[in-house]
């Protein structure tokens, strides 16, 4: 009997861990509903969901081709779980309602998000917003919202990601350049 209840309660922590780290991941994940509505006022409208055996092709294939670049984005992507983009462009000028984007940015106030960058700019009501979540010592999420007075993108990534490696890819593979602009006035961080 003695046996059973040790066994039962294994089991038990094992389920409950699995459960622990499965909500982890998923916390990563945002809610689009209030977008949603967006698509009809939209000039342009960009969704992007890349998940589950989709995925699991994509990081196969980028292994497994013959190009050492294209090895390396497969590594720094190996442990995703999902990639989820909205890009919403109008016509006019504040042709949405700022409170859906609010709601995105609402969700990142969680304790579990940690903000990176926050850029606001009065040119065009600009604002960038980056946030990741770490689950322990691993990045389990990220979050980018931007918008301004005629778009609003919002990039959502599950799942560990080596930034080095993306860093160190930059400007190949169409992966955007990585640069940081500086103030004349703002010091170097020193080496």
């Amino acid at each position: 009997m003695k046996l059973l209840k040790s066994y039962s309660l294994k089991i038990m922590l094992l389920l409950f861990g699995l459960t622990a780290m499965t909500a982890n991941a998923q916390d990563a994940r945002l809610s689009f509903d209030r977008l949603s509505g967006l698509e009809n006022k939209a000039q342009d409208v960009v969704e992007v969901n890349i998940d589950g055996k989709l995925l699991d092709l994509a990081k196969r294939v980028m292994v497994k081709v013959n190009d050492p670049n294209s090895k390396k984005i497969g590594q720094a992507i190996s442990g995703l779980k999902g990639i989820y983009v909205r890009v919403y462009n109008f016509e006019k000028e504040n042709d949405y309602n700022v409170a859906d984007v609010d709601e995105i940015r609402s969700q990142l106030q969680s304790p579990a998000w940690e903000r990176l960058a926050n850029v606001r700019s009065k040119k065009n009501n600009q604002k960038v917003d980056v946030y990741t979540m770490f689950t322990g010592e691993q990045m389990s999420g990220v979050a980018v919202v931007v918008s301004d007075s005629k778009s609003i993108a919002v990039v959502n990534v599950i799942g560990p990601i080596d930034i080095d490696l993306l860093a160190e890819m930059s400007g190949k593979l169409n992966i955007p350049k990585i640069e940081i602009e500086r103030d004349a006035n703002q010091q170097k961080p020193k080496n």
